[in-house]
């Protein structure tokens, strides 16, 4: 069974590409995920911030595309992008569903 995930593709104000995911990233649809980063050239910023899980299947194809993204998350998730070593390759920004502005 594949766990819920929603991927919406758009682009930030200053035109940088945008993907923006919402449920859950596990093994069951991480090559969804991975099509998606893939099927948009260049840097890319990925909206992590409607994530609740993010198993190793999602930290790999993550990890993929390291040098070409910047990840948006919560502090949920900050602390997984941390320990996995995914914060030393690439830029994370955490947010508080409050707050309107990354910081980090």
């Amino acid at each position: 069974m594949t766990t819920p995930l929603t991927l919406t593709a758009g682009h930030r104000p200053d035109g940088t590409p945008l993907l923006t995911a919402a449920g859950e990233i596990d093994m069951s649809n991480s090559e969804t995920l991975a099509e998606a980063i893939t099927a948009t050239p260049g840097h890319l910023v990925i909206d992590l911030t409607a994530v609740d899980y993010l198993d190793s299947a999602g930290l790999a194809v993550l990890f993929t595309h390291a040098e070409r993204i910047e990840i948006i998350a919560t502090p949920l998730l900050a602390p997984v992008l941390t320990i996995s070593g995914l914060t030393d390759l690439t830029t994370v920004h955490t947010v508080t569903h409050d707050s309107a502005e990354p910081t980090g």
